[in-house]
């Protein structure tokens, strides 16, 4: 398998005032290519803030991150936006879709931050709402859609650009019971064409759906399975 992450002893401090919380405890982890990875644990046990870490959305206090063979420690916030729209997808539980643009130009926002060609953009965005079922939506508005249609743009969005690695937070925080098995059969299946993901869940049923599991509790790494998920 060809190693697509590479995160080695990080560790992420938040201070307030003389109150200091240490978010992550010297996290080591490593990402192939096409694995589906779960992360679970409590609530304040650091899940979103090594998604966010992952995501380039954060900077740890320490530690090294190797993504594609780029060391994204130092790098600029520019440089950090570059990397993570070409190499990055990043799925949010809100959504983030912006209700002003049609589901057509959600899709696009990636690629046009790319200056990509308008014909090309059409293809891509076409292409990947059909892989999500959404082709018939492509004129509608966010706030036309259930919230099971909105995750399935937004994972849309996040694959369009073709991205190395699909990060999702709390994909079925949202929705009912039958919509987010909806969209985690998505993602499933997503997996199985080729995506690397790495999920935050709170729901047991879900992360058993991961190849593996990853159990964070204060910060640090407690348990981690590898699974063969059904």
């Amino acid at each position: 398998m060809t190693t697509l992450v590479t995160i080695s002893n990080i560790q992420k401090e938040f201070s307030k005032g003389q109150i200091k919380t240490m978010a992550l405890q010297d996290i080591s982890l490593t990402i192939e290519k096409g694995e589906f990875i779960a992360i679970s644990g409590p609530s304040g046990c650091g899940k979103s803030t090594l998604l966010s870490i992952l995501g380039l959305l954060d900077t740890p206090t320490s530690g090294e991150y190797q993504l594609a063979n780029i060391n994204v420690k130092g790098l600029s916030v520019d440089e950090c936006s570059k990397i993570r729209n070409q190499h990055i997808g990043y799925v949010f539980q809100s959504f983030n879709l912006i209700d002003s643009l049609s589901v057509y130009e959600n899709v696009a926002l990636p690629l046009e931050h790319r200056a990509k060609p308008p014909k090309d953009i059409e293809h891509l965005v076409q292409k990947q709402l059909a892989a999500v079922n959404m082709a018939d939506r492509i004129d509608h508005s966010p706030n036309q859609l259930s919230g099971g249609q909105q995750q399935r743009v937004a994972i849309a969005r996040a694959l369009v650009g073709e991205p190395d690695l699909l990060l999702v937070d709390e994909p079925t925080g949202n929705l009912d019971s039958e919509n987010g098995d909806a969209v985690m059969l998505l993602l499933k299946q997503l997996n199985q064409q080729g995506a690397t993901i790495v999920m935050v869940t709170h729901d047991e049923r879900y992360s058993q759906m991961a190849s593996r599991h990853i159990r964070l509790f204060d910060g640090k790494i407690m348990v981690e399975n590898s699974e063969v998920s059904e």
